[in-house]
């Protein structure tokens, strides 16, 4: 049991260290809003999250206020709504975007994901409807996330579908232009998708859940930071030990927070997501603790196998502190949220490239990263198509959160503000994938994916 003990021992670090709940997020199913008249169906899921999730603001931020510690943000995850919304009968999908937006406006919470598809293997009606309707929904809307799960290791890569992406993630930074192409930054896609992930924007409920739960999502790289200074110059072993009895502590914290608001809330306690995500505040920041790790800047030789030291201690060292760490626990490695990793850009030692080989073993992908706005369709798929590759081969989720800033080029930066931050525009590769990306089609799933 957590005691209140080990909430006093938290302190330093939230004063010092930006210990902080990253979030406490709600997963709400709403299969059974089925409807085949889409006002109906809205006029139900606003219903019913404006019911379930009354009082999730307030319980979070009574929470917070009694234990001393920061909640950053109280969300909300839903049942895809390609699935959802499959009997509906229109051809857009965005008012259902905007009930969304309606919703999560009435019971203030600070982003809605779950305007997902999962189409790793093929996509049905409303699968596409819903994937044409992503650039007008997430630049008509305010707190809306969206994501679409394009390969699993079991599924194999669906390319006609990582082809689409080039073209909506294009068109939704076009139809955002206004606030820095700021549309993309609400939308990620996948591999290997993770159905109890609390963290924007790729959260949504999965099929598989409870009606509801609650999902919490810790983070403190500024602590694991602040204990490596203390073995500067120590042996990997001592490295390791560090970080994993740091990781417990963290999730020792997320572990009481997730069952005082599963209780206050009467929904059930699903996941601790043990993530060690970056705020672009000093302090805060991933790439810091490589550095403290012995990497002269981030990007340099080395910074793979940090990375791996860093996810894999992280997780070791959450499972021993709560029986219920799940979601993509690890390190994320976000360029724009990180003021150590757009650092490391401007001095040129951190490129896309090496990004992709950091994903390998981090726990999400290339996340946050701005490219010229000129980019084209066929560039953005490959990228996308690289790391759906990494994710399926290696049984790991994988995902790309990659912004073409319109009218802005390399050397130029875009400023989203608050927890998003501020993105230096990155050069991509200039050679062409057009002809691969055109195949269509869908890559096998590799053959160790039919052990069972």
């Amino acid at each position: 049991m957590v005691t209140r003990q080990e909430i006093k021992m938290t302190n330093k670090m939230v004063t010092n260290e930006n210990l902080d709940v990253r979030t406490i997020t709600m997963g709400i199913n709403i299969m059974d809003c089925a409807d085949e008249d889409i006002s109906r169906f809205c006029d139900k899921v606003y219903d019913k999250i404006t019911k379930k999730a009354e009082k999730l603001v307030s319980v979070g931020e009574e929470i917070s206020a009694e234990f001393g510690v920061p909640v950053v943000n109280k969300r909300i995850s839903l049942t895809p709504v390609a699935i959802a919304a499959s009997s509906v009968k229109a051809d857009s999908f965005v008012p259902i975007a905007e009930a969304l937006d309606r919703a999560a406006k009435a019971v203030g919470v600070n982003f809605i994901g779950g305007f997902s598809a999962l189409v790793q293997k093929g996509m049905t009606r409303s699968d596409k409807i819903l994937i044409d309707s992503i650039p007008e929904a997430l630049s008509t809307t305010d707190f809306v996330c969206s994501s679409v799960n394009l390969g699993s290791t079991k599924a194999g890569i669906n390319m006609d579908a990582v082809q689409k992406m080039g073209h909506i993630i294009k068109q939704t930074a076009y139809l955002s232009r206004d606030n820095g192409s700021l549309g993309c930054a609400k939308f990620v896609v996948f591999c290997n998708s993770t159905s109890d992930n609390p963290f924007m924007a790729g959260a949504y409920h999965g099929v598989e859940e409870a009606d509801a739960a609650i999902n919490v999502g810790v983070s403190g790289p500024g602590v694991v930071k602040t204990a490596l200074e203390e073995v500067r110059g120590a042996d990997f072993e001592t490295l390791c030990e560090t970080v994993k009895r740091t990781a417990f502590k963290i999730t020792r914290l997320g572990q009481l927070f997730a069952r005082e608001a599963s209780a206050r809330l009467g929904v059930p306690f699903g996941i601790i997501d043990l993530s060690l995500a970056p705020t672009p505040a000093r302090g805060d920041s991933i790439a810091e603790i490589v550095q403290e790790m012995g990497i002269e800047q981030v990007g340099a030789p080395g910074t793979t196998a940090a990375i791996a030291i860093l996810n894999d201690n992280v997780k070791k060292g959450g499972i021993m502190a709560s029986s219920y760490v799940g979601g993509l626990s690890g390190a994320f490695i976000p360029v724009s949220e990180d003021s150590g990793m757009i650092e490391a850009v401007q001095c040129g030692s951190l490129n896309i490239e090496k990004l992709e080989a950091m994903t390998c073993v981090c726990s999400v992908g290339i996340d946050m990263v701005a490219v010229p706005g000129d980019t084209s369709e066929a560039t953005i798929s490959g990228i996308i198509a690289d790391e759906m590759a990494i994710g399926m081969i290696n049984a790991k989720t994988t995902a790309v959160r990659i912004i073409p800033v319109y009218g802005k080029a390399v050397g130029e930066s875009v400023s989203w503000g608050g927890l998003l931050g501020t993105a230096p525009v990155m050069p991509v590769n200039k050679f062409s994938c057009a002809d691969f990306i055109n195949r269509g089609g869908r890559i096998p799933a590799p053959v160790h994916s039919f052990k069972n």
